[in-house]
Parts: C-alpha cells; structure tokens; sequence
C-alpha cells in the first residue's frame, strides 16, 4: 500500500474511528485501524467487536493494498503534523511495518495483518428510514443523561428506539432511565420505520453516533434488525450490536394524576438549585422544595458544611408540600428545557414527580423524590 492524502481530512477521519478504540485491550488486532488504499480511497475501519465504525476519504493511492496500524498513535502522529500538510504512507516489510512521511517528519509503525483485522457480519436489516441529524440529535441530548451506568441491569444500559400509538398517529419514541428518573422523547415517525422493532442502543454506542453527528445537518440512514443496527451519513457509517434484553414497561411509572403543579422559569430555577445544593454532600446531594402558594422554598442540609437556603416566586396554587431532589438530576433535566417554563406535576412526597417542558411538548421527565 502507498498513498498521500490530505493531512486535514486524514485527520477528521481517523478523529471519527479512533475513538471506538479501548485504550486498554487484551486482543492486539482490536487496538489497531484498518487501512485499505483502493480506487482513490482510503478506507477505515475501526471496531470493539460490538461497534465497529467505517470512514471513506479521498486519497492518491500510489499502490493498492491494506494494513493495520496502532489507531490511538497514528492519530497522535497525524494530530502533531502541520496544518496544510499532506501525508505519505507507505507499507514495507510486506505489511509488518508502515512508514509514514510528512515534511520533514518521518514515522515508522508497528502493523498487524488485515487478515487477522475481525468483521462484524451486518446480516439482513428488516426496517430501513432516514431521520434528519437535528432530530436525532435531539433524541439522544434529551435522554442519555438518564442512561443507566448500573452494569447489573444491563437493559437499562442504552436508549430504547420504538413506536407508539396514540390519537391516531404512530411516533418515534426513544426512552432512557436508570430507575430514578426516566426522559421520554416524541418525534414524527419516519418514512419505512412504521413497525419496526424496539432496539435498546448501547450507551457506547450512543456516545459515538452523537459526535459523528455533530458536524452535519443532513439526513441520517437508519438500518435495524433485532440484533443489530447502522446509521449512515455521508462517508461515515457506523454499525453496532443491540442490547439483548427487555426494556421494562416505563408506562407503569409516568404518573397521570399528578394534581399539584407548579410553574416556574427554568433557568431561573437551575440557578438557585445550584447555589443550594453546594452545601450539600457528595453522597445525596439532596435538595429540599418547601412549597407554598405563590413561593418555593430551596433547602439543603450538610452535618459537615452548614445549610443553605433560597426563596423564589412561583406559580404554585396548591396545598403547602415538602418534597425532596437529587439536585444534580434536578439540573439534568432542566438543562434539556428548551422553553422558559418547566412545569412540575406533583403527588406527594414519596411519589414520582412529572416534569415537562414549555417549548417541547414532545418530551417528558419523570423523577424519583428522595427523603429528606
């Protein structure tokens, strides 16, 4: 294999694949990015064996031919390199090692065979549909936050992508939560996705798709089956495996007559919750709501750090409640409101509490209060 390309988009392509890598692997091959020179390309590929992420760019290609090489160095390598500068690879020793050229600059990498380089079998897709990145976008920022990290649940482990029916329309739906708080998302069903299956999408996987999207606007191609899934958009596609479990039925838990509501400015309220809660400890993080009609009343208690306490002017015509928050999934919440209001429907104290958006009506939260 010989080829130069571009530094600047051999960059942003290997920014793309790298990060699928584990820095820490027990199998060689998998610390490696595959590189394939053919018909003015460059191909790469990089995988975990759960997720693997494919990039295409434009490249000279001298010879024809493929190698792997050590993802996170090339990419530290490629990083350092001047801007506006073009890169030369080079494969010598029949594959064992690549040399790669820059300038003045000259590198020489360790390679492993691409024969040895593991394929993930995409297999047959039963649905197929394109949903815009600004939609998918807002799929994932209003509820990854609430993916669980707890490994023992693992279907809890990603976000749950299905379709709902209600008022006579089908919507897209993605869901997450980690048994304290659950986010819930509506979009406009696209075109094909009409009796898809639920998928749970890993979080890894989550994590990646996001900042592949980051970049671009235009439409995402979606792909799944029940094991498996692939978002395509532009020269990057990325595969991976499903969560292989039942997300629980979250409906059970989304309250409906939640009957003491208050009203009150988002940002406003995040503000004085943030001030509150740095009195309070690491371990709860517990915020007091002292509810009366017209005023909120923030508290927070520390047997280390003293006490703190704020009062708002709210919309609140209810009886008098006491109810108590993790603050730091207070702030979770609030920060994917896209309106000025954020309304809370409550119970009582020790039951889930309903949280919505003024300018999303498609999104809803729902959490768990704590003793205080």
């Amino acid at each position: 294999m010989k080829l130069a390309i571009e530094r600047a988009a051999l960059l942003r392509a290997l920014t793309h694949v790298q990060s699928v890598v584990e820095r820490r692997n027990t199998i060689p091959i998998l610390s490696n990015v595959r590189l394939e020179g053919r018909d003015g390309r460059l191909k790469l590929t990089a995988t975990d064996m759960d997720l693997e992420v494919v990039e295409e760019v434009e490249a000279h290609i001298g010879a024809e031919g493929g190698t792997t090489a050590p993802a996170h160095l090339l990419h530290d390598i490629v990083r350092k390199l001047p801007e506006g500068g073009e890169v030369g690879m080079e494969t010598a020793d029949e594959g064992g090692r690549m040399v790669v050229r820059c300038g003045r600059s000259r590198f020489t990498l360790p390679c492993l065979p691409t024969e040895d380089f593991p394929v993930m079998a995409e297999g047959e897709f039963s649905h197929e549909f394109q949903i815009s990145a600004v939609d998918l976008r807002r799929l994932i920022d209003k509820t990854r936050f609430a993916i669980s990290t707890e490994e023992t649940r693992y279907y809890l482990n990603g976000i749950y992508l299905h379709v709902i029916e209600g008022d006579g329309s089908a919507r897209l739906c993605a869901v997450a939560t980690d048994g304290h708080r659950l986010a819930r998302v509506e979009n406009e069903l696209p075109q094909g996705a009409d009796g898809m299956p639920g998928v749970i999408v890993p979080r890894k996987t989550v994590g990646e798709l996001r900042k592949l999207i980051d970049e671009g606007d235009g439409a995402v191609a979606v792909a799944l089956s029940r094991t498996k899934v692939r978002f395509a958009f532009g020269s990057v596609r990325l595969t991976s495996k499903l969560i292989d479990g039942t997300f629980p039925d979250y409906g059970r838990v989304i309250p409906t007559q939640n009957d003491k509501v208050l009203e009150i400015e988002g940002k406003r309220f995040a503000e004085a919750v943030d001030r509150v809660a740095t009195i309070s400890t690491e371990k709860s993080r517990t915020v007091k709501l002292a509810l009366e009609a017209g005023r909120l009343r923030l508290s927070a208690n520390s047997p280390d750090s003293g006490s703190a306490a704020e009062e708002l002017d709210v919309g609140y015509a209810g009886p008098s409640l006491e109810i108590g928050f993790n603050s730091r999934y207070l702030l979770d919440m609030t920060a994917q409101a896209e309106g000025r209001v954020v309304e809370f429907a409550m119970a009582d104290a020790g039951s889930p509490t309903l949280m919505r958006d003024s300018g999303d009506p498609g999104t809803l939260y729902v959490l768990m209060p704590m003793r205080v």
